[in-house]
């Protein structure tokens, strides 16, 4: 377990020791600098040495027997569960669903709920700041069924328009769904009061919390959701794993996603009958050791506190912003410091993003170029691609400098 924190104030230096890959060199001479975490985050020793423990001592499938090595393995796996339920401000871990990832939890509302709600004439409402995993799910979904998607626009400084958003609500969508933070603009929308004006006009509210769950303290009762999806990966936990939560009376009424082991109670030739939650939506052998990372990474990150984490991103991404806003020719993308996440997004004048992480590489700086599974919102904003630098609770401000050093490296090649 890592360390407390105290004062809101995170022991960085502390921290990075927890992070093997950290210490890592790309070439020699040439350290990590590590500013892709919106795509993934690093792993603590705490998370990689659980799930090798568990491996090691514990393992067996889970559920199904009744040897001491299935009871160990099924208690670690739900113990997360319950972690990870609790984490999020669940009022039972039986609302929280194991899914492969955040993509996975928002094609199970869409093929679940959805199916059983949409119907031709119908509305979706989403936000033209969307990921596509939460875009690409619904438009096959109408494809099939005949229903509407709209896309509440932005402001000119990259924040929901709410005024438009409300006018919208005024059509009558029956779900409405959207980002909690952008992943490349960084916009932290309102959630708690999107989604009261959302269940104001009737709707059902999913929202994706792949980028704001591991960064801020998110509360699913506080903010009255009724669904929340997010990846284990991005919150210093393992791939393979992520988490939709329910509103329970939804969860109840919904039919199963996938059929097979596990998800039902009894079956006959001719018919089966569903199980109770959470199992009714987790068919075949879950994801148990990486449960159990989960759990861990869950562990790791409460203790060091999310109000410190957020106020140690909010004090990098000033800076980032700061500095990025005196190289000539760089525009950034998003809102202001204060309405956003530590992500920047930006371009440099005469140098396509992908020649800039390429040459930011070369002084061991991991940045991510591209659309960033955002098309739709690259197309709105007139550009293919843009580069982006996220940071997170072990970044640091020296880490700062080597980027803005490297983009002075990038200005001279294509000077």
């Amino acid at each position: 377990m890592a360390t407390p924190q105290t004062n809101n104030t995170l022991d960085v230096g502390a921290i990075r020791k927890d992070f093997p890959i950290l210490g890592r060199e790309i070439k020699e001479g040439v350290p990590l600098v590590y500013l892709d975490s919106a795509a993934s985050s690093q792993k603590p020793s705490q998370v990689i040495h659980a799930m090798s423990r568990f491996y090691e001592t514990e393992y067996a499938n889970v559920h199904r027997g009744i040897h001491t090595l299935a009871e160990e393995a099924t208690a670690a796996f739900e113990s997360a569960r319950e972690k990870v339920a609790r984490f999020v401000g669940a009022e039972s871990p039986r609302q929280l669903i194991f899914t492969r990832n955040a993509t996975e939890a928002i094609n199970l509302v869409a093929h679940s709920w959805g199916r059983a709600n949409l119907q031709d004439g119908d509305r979706v409402l989403l936000t033209q700041m969307e990921h596509h995993s939460n875009i690409v799910p619904w438009q096959m979904l109408a494809a099939e069924l005949g229903f509407t998607i709209d896309y509440a626009p932005m402001t000119e400084d990259h924040r929901i328009d709410l005024e438009r958003y409300g006018q919208m609500l005024e059509q009558g969508p029956k779900l409405v769904g959207f980002t909690q933070m952008s992943n490349v603009l960084g916009t932290i929308n309102p959630v708690a009061r999107m989604t009261e004006m959302a269940h104001g006009a009737g709707a059902v509210v999913l929202v994706d919390g792949a980028q704001s769950v591991p960064h801020m303290a998110v509360n699913v009762a506080e903010l009255d959701v009724d669904f929340l999806v997010f990846s284990a990966h991005k919150m210093c936990g393992p791939t393979g794993i992520g988490a939709l939560y329910g509103r329970r009376e939804l969860l109840e009424e919904m039919p199963p996603f996938m059929g097979g082991g596990e998800m039902i109670k009894r079956v006959q030739f001719d018919s089966f009958t569903v199980t109770e939650l959470p199992s009714k939506f987790e068919a075949g052998t879950p994801p148990i050791a990486q449960a159990v990372g989960f759990g861990a990474a869950v562990d790791y990150i409460s203790n060091l506190g999310m109000p410190a984490i957020r106020q140690h991103e909010q004090e990098m991404i000033e800076r980032a912003l700061d500095q990025l806003e005196e190289v000539p020719g760089v525009r950034i993308y998003g809102p202001a410091a204060e309405h956003k996440g530590a992500v920047a997004a930006f371009t440099l004048s005469d140098a396509h993003p992908h020649d800039i992480a390429e040459i930011l590489d070369r002084r061991g700086v991991a940045v991510r170029a591209g659309h960033h599974c955002a098309m739709p919102l690259h197309e709105k904003l007139g550009l293919p691609a843009t580069t982006r630098a996220s940071f997170y609770l072990y970044n640091t401000s020296d880490e700062i400098d080597s980027l803005i050093e490297g983009l002075y490296d990038v200005k001279k090649v294509f000077a």
